[in-house]
């Protein structure tokens, strides 16, 4: 039993609530004899342990659950008051390290200023602060100024960067859906012989773009009053003008060169060609001696032209641009017409009046359409060397009119031309690069890096009514094509012979 002392501090319990009543058969049962109680714990032992061994009452239950939720009440009191000491910690910490790196700036600022000084002054309230400040050196606020503006100067460099990524992220992908699109285009059609046996020096011309420019005369979409017929009246589709644009592997000049249509060549055996649907068949046209140049394309097409002009050269044509002129016209209209200087006016004997006057002038529509047309014009030598170079002119022009930033920066006139010249033409291995090389090449027209010529021939048409081709002249200008070297007008004139032998200085010898 616990001693009487800790008897009288137990608290008396609650009267109990009074029992049914019992049957007399339990009320003659013998009383069963009380359990010994468990030893009490002391009052500071409750506090750490339970009571579960007493009789669970309702006071008992009662009491228990106001002891369980004081509990609670303690634990949540004790959490809250940790947090707050931590954010207290925290927050001191916090603040303590901006305050005391400003105290320890501004002591190593004082020391530079007044080095005798060890001890650090108090810094002064606000309203005095002004007064005892002392501004320093001029060599320290200089350093000062130069380090915040490499940091600036560094700080700017890397948003930059980030900026320019993002930006050079979106143009790529914007330019790879665009340039996609714009390929996709392009009129694909078989016309290249890279590997053919006419091609000479095939190593030297690595790296040269060979672009075989061909201009149909098809009448297909032409209108009566166009004046140069119709489809059905005049069926098929010819070489109208025939020109290379090579553009050797350094990028530094480019040269245009014209062939006549009626030039007098040896065609060679071709797969015949449907110009309708654009398609080869398994008919071989058989070659023929002293044919005009314009039935290669006639007959055999694109595949029989690059034949043509390979074995007449000997150059690597690795590009073919067909152009419908009558759609030629459409794209002139889309950049709003092309510059040109004409020397005099331009009257064709079928045409009639193309250009009435002379001198600088923007053309387009059905009189630019008619300028590269016309073969009769008066005061052309031969009916194919005025137009071959109105062709350049105006092939030229319009090169640079699309590169200008008119066009370029201007969506509209861009997808217009994009969608007039992919309606005009068709080619093989042509697309947007291939196209911006000829365009970038040419868009200067600058004499001194793009120059335009004809293919050297006799000048007069023989009895044939074809144009003679001067052989030794024109070897000399495809040997320089191929070897990218000084034209033959280019070549530095043979030295004067000497005054001895019975010549004067600056004279010819006899039979020279």
């Amino acid at each position: 039993m616990p001693p009487a002392e800790a008897k009288t501090a137990v608290t008396p319990p609650v009267a109990k609530p009074r029992p049914p009543q019992q049957s007399q058969q339990q009320q003659q049962q013998p009383p069963r004899p009380k359990p010994v109680r468990p030893e009490r714990p002391s009052p500071e032992d409750r506090l750490i342990m339970t009571d579960q061994m007493e009789p669970v009452d309702d006071a008992t239950m009662y009491r228990r659950k106001i002891d369980n939720t004081l509990a609670r009440f303690s634990a949540a009191h004790d959490e809250m008051a940790a947090e707050e000491a931590k954010r207290k910690e925290r927050l001191t910490r916090f603040t303590a390290a901006p305050v005391k790196l400003i105290e320890q700036t501004r002591t190593k600022l004082q020391r530079v200023v007044h080095p005798s000084e060890n001890a650090v002054k108090p810094r002064p309230e606000p309203e005095e602060e002004a007064e005892h400040e002392e501004s320093p050196a001029p060599q320290t606020r200089l350093q000062e100024k130069k380090q915040r503006n490499q940091e600036r100067a560094a700080k700017a460099g890397r948003i930059t960067a980030i900026v320019m990524a993002c930006l050079m992220f979106v143009l790529s992908a914007t330019g790879w859906g665009m340039k996609t699109w714009f390929n996709s285009k392009f009129n694909q059609i078989v016309a290249l012989d890279e590997d053919s046996s006419d091609i000479q020096n095939a190593a030297g011309q690595l790296g040269d773009e060979n672009f075989l420019i061909a201009g149909s005369d098809t009448r297909a979409g032409a209108e009566a009053e166009e004046g140069v017929g119709t489809a059905d009246s005049v069926g098929g589709a010819r070489s109208d003008s025939l020109m290379i644009a090579h553009i050797p592997a350094d990028r530094k000049r480019a040269i245009v060169v014209g062939f006549p249509r009626d030039l007098e060549v040896t065609r060679p055996d071709c797969k015949r060609w449907d110009s309708a649907t654009g398609q080869y068949s398994d008919e071989i046209v058989p070659g023929k001696a002293k044919a005009k140049l314009n039935e290669a394309y006639a007959l055999g097409g694109p595949q029989c032209t690059t034949k043509q002009i390979q074995q007449l050269t000997g150059m690597k044509i690795n590009h073919f641009v067909g152009i419908d002129f009558h759609g030629f016209k459409d794209m002139i209209n889309v950049v709003g017409g092309v510059p040109v200087h004409i020397e005099e006016p331009v009257i064709d004997e079928v045409l009639g009046v193309v250009v009435p006057q002379a001198g600088d002038q923007v053309i387009s529509g059905d009189q630019a359409l008619n300028f590269v047309r016309a073969r009769k014009v008066k005061g052309d030598v031969t009916s194919d060397y005025g137009r071959i170079k109105r062709q350049q002119l105006v092939i030229g022009s319009l090169l640079k009119k699309t590169m200008s930033k008119d066009v370029l920066f201007d969506g509209a006139k861009l997808t217009g031309f994009i969608n007039a010249f992919t309606a005009a033409t068709f080619g093989d291995n042509i697309g947007v690069d291939q196209m911006l090389t000829l365009a970038q090449s040419m868009k200067g027209l600058d004499p001194n890096t793009v120059k335009f010529i004809t293919v050297p021939t006799v000048g007069e048409a023989n009895e044939r009514g074809n144009e003679v081709l001067l052989q030794a002249k024109s070897k000399e200008l495809f040997a320089a094509l191929i070897e990218n070297g000084p034209l033959p007008d280019e070549k530095p004139a043979a030295p004067p012979p000497s005054s001895t032998g019975g010549t004067q200085k600056g004279q010819a010898k006899p039979g020279n």
